[in-house]
């Protein structure tokens, strides 16, 4: 969700996932996936800015969901742990 100002001042806040694209006219018209096409006063690049600040957050905390979830991740193309049993080849 992204903070946004509407052409009236009046406070929004947007789903950035829905953001379909952004139209530069004289204004800022933002179209979202639904077709409601809203006018802001941020300008395309600030939008820009403030979907990649909201996606980069959202990607920060996933190491940390990760964890309590007890899903892990390893290096493309690395096996999985194996458990050494003292063995070795037995």
């Amino acid at each position: 969700m992204i903070h946004l100002t509407r052409l009236n001042q009046a406070p929004l806040v947007v789903n950035a996932d829905l953001i379909e694209h952004i139209e530069m006219t004289p204004d800022t018209v933002i179209v979202l996936t639904t077709g409601q096409k809203i006018l802001v006063r941020e300008t395309a690049n600030e939008i820009i800015a403030k979907v990649v600040r909201f996606r980069r957050s959202v990607l920060e905390g996933l190491p940390l969901a990760m964890a309590f979830s007890g899903v892990t991740t390893r290096p493309p193309g690395t096996a999985p742990p194996t458990k050494d049993d003292g063995r070795h080849g037995q």
